[in-house]
């Protein structure tokens, strides 16, 4: 194992966004080729129930606010799903396009186009907060559940408190995200976003331990939500496991997010990853 098998250069280009942003021009074309079903069974399959339809005629009218407002108003976190939702499987793969000319209409590059251009505009915050209720919140765990839950929280006119185990907010979407899907800070910037609605305080390196500081929680605060997600990854119970070179998928796409040159990590000649499923390819790319 030895670091700086490539230059910081290369593994900038390497770990670069594998799914480029589309042009404005691009975005109004692929919105075009949107039919606007009636009952769209895009829609229907989105886990999150946004109104695929409408979001994209926004876009092909040039209205990329409205567009992302429909989008956010279903899911606070629609940039991040934009970029890492496997939409392949979901909206995409019901689309009518795919029975007529073999392609979908690329619905995750266009949220893409609409919520990134929201959040880079001079007012990216589009939605207001309900007057205050004087009710206080205790979320515990910062990830996309418990953000996407402490956001809706304060736009009804509540107070939250998020509390987290970790430096950084964001769960998986800072943490457990593969690089070349989500390159740069976007984790961080979403975040922002979120708490841009304001009545949102986020405490960090608080980790529940106890059924007492879960009591205590009960006490203070006039309901609590657990949004822990994922904890530790299982042994395997194979020999060899804990020798050393041998990491986990979490923790080791948790480190290359987290290291910003990542010249500086070790590198083996030769990897073996053991499973196949997305966690696991996503270790396999990086390698």
């Amino acid at each position: 194992m030895q670091a700086g098998r490539l230059s910081a250069q290369e593994y900038a280009q390497r770990f670069a966004d594998a799914t480029p942003r589309l042009t404005p021009a691009q975005a109004v074309l692929e919105a075009e080729r949107c039919l606007y079903c009636f009952d769209a069974p895009c829609a229907t399959a989105c886990p999150t129930s946004i109104d695929v339809p409408s979001f994209i005629k926004r876009i092909g009218d040039g209205n990329l606010r409205g567009a992302a407002r429909t989008i956010l108003e279903s899911n606070p976190l629609g940039g991040m799903c934009a970029r890492v939702c496997p939409t392949e499987n979901l909206c995409e793969a019901v689309c009518v396009r795919n029975t007529q000319e073999d392609r979908p209409v690329a619905i995750g590059r266009l949220q893409r186009h609409a919520v990134d251009a929201l959040m880079e505009s001079d007012k990216p915050q589009i939605f207001t907060r309900a007057p205050a209720t004087g009710k206080k919140i205790a979320v515990v765990g910062a990830g996309p559940a418990g953000l996407a839950c402490a956001y809706t929280l304060a736009r009804e006119g509540h107070d939250v408190v998020v509390f987290d185990a970790k430096p950084k907010a964001g769960g998986l979407n800072e943490y457990g995200l593969a690089s070349y899907k989500t390159p740069g800070d976007f984790a961080q910037q979403e975040i922002q976003w979120l708490l841009g609605i304001g009545g949102i305080t986020i405490q960090n390196h608080w980790k529940l331990e106890t059924v007492a500081q879960l009591e205590a929680l009960r006490k203070d605060y006039a309901a609590v939500f657990l949004g822990m997600g994922l904890a530790t990854t299982h042994p395997l119970g194979i020999a060899g496991e804990t020798l050393d070179g041998v990491q986990d998928a979490v923790d080791f796409i948790a480190t290359l997010r987290q290291t910003e040159d990542k010249a500086t990590l070790p590198v083996g000649r030769r990897v073996v990853v053991i499973g196949g499923g997305m966690t696991a390819v996503d270790a396999a790319v990086q390698s």
